[in-house]
């Protein structure tokens, strides 16, 4: 797999760890807490080895910037948390970041 599908694995494998962190209730439930643990596991094995191949300060910026906007989408999807106007424009100033590191140049180390 090349380094831009390790880095779209690991921020899968993130959002199902914290999708889960929140069903665990406070690590009450134990699939959901089997989940956080492997969840989160599999998305810092997955970054290892994306920042073999790309500069960890995109990796690590595009790792954090799409979990945190990907997961106020799925927080309002999934748990009816709200999502305001001033929430999603925030999520528009995240994305717009990620995409200005990738136009700077990011890419291989």
């Amino acid at each position: 797999m090349n380094a831009w599908g390790l880095l779209a694995a690991a921020i899968a494998a993130e959002l199902v760890a914290t999708a889960s962190l929140k069903a665990s209730a406070g690590f009450s439930r134990l699939l959901p807490s089997v989940m956080v643990v492997l969840g989160y596991g599999v998305s810092f094995w997955l970054l290892g080895l994306t920042v073999k191949k790309l500069e960890i300060s995109t990796v690590y910026a595009i790792w954090s910037g799409a979990g945190t906007a990907l997961m106020a989408v799925i927080g309002w999807w999934l748990f009816k948390e709200s999502l305001t106007p001033l929430k999603l424009a925030s999520i528009a100033l995240i994305v717009a970041g990620v995409v200005g590191l990738n136009l700077s140049g990011g890419g291989h180390a």
